[in-house]
């Protein structure tokens, strides 16, 4: 039997919905427990392009959790709420891995948790990167240890399957990939 690995995707106002869906729906096809917390009061959070989605949680009520795997999806007004949050700051920092998609690893530099690391990002965010110390790269999805990162919309299917490879492994991801016809 497959270790079941616990994954937390976060989630504020304005957040990229291709991105966290992708995410949140590839890692519950690949059996992973994925809890979507919600940073703020409430549990609908509406999306940058006017998507409202529920959370399972508010990260309020699992802050105290050590995840194996902290997804923060991008969106520019949903990155500025995100990384706002102290309690975003410290849930990410307990993560074991930690990815970030399009200008969410933005907070991650912001946050210091770049130094050292190669990264990529949305276009235009390269300064913030490097600002946070990292080595920006423009590959789709870049593995260093234990973080990801990943470039926006269009390699978010990508980004999320590289996620189920870190977490399950290569045979796992193929598998998914080939059941979800995505090569």
């Amino acid at each position: 039997m497959q270790k079941t690995t616990e994954a937390v995707v976060l989630l504020a106002e304005g957040f990229e919905e291709i991105e966290a869906i992708t995410v949140i729906d590839t890692l519950r096809r690949a059996e992973i427990e994925t809890q979507v917390a919600a940073i703020g009061a409430g549990l609908d959070v509406r999306g940058g392009h006017g998507i409202t989605v529920k959370a399972d949680c508010l990260l309020s009520e699992i802050r105290d959790k050590r995840p194996h795997l902290v997804v923060l999806p991008g969106g520019g007004t949903g990155v500025k709420n995100i990384a706002a949050s102290a309690e975003a700051k410290l849930l990410t920092a307990a993560a074991e891995n930690v990815a970030a998609i399009c200008a969410a690893p933005s907070a991650l530099a912001g946050w210091g948790m770049l130094q050292g690391k190669s990264a990529t990002s949305y276009p235009g965010f390269e300064e913030k990167l490097k600002a946070g110390g990292a080595h920006c790269l423009t590959a789709r999805v870049i593995v260093d240890g234990n973080l990801t990162t990943s470039r926006g919309p269009g390699t978010a299917l990508e980004f999320a399957l590289q996620l189920v490879e870190n977490l399950r492994g290569k045979e796992a991801r193929d598998k998914l990939a080939a059941q979800m016809l995505a090569g």
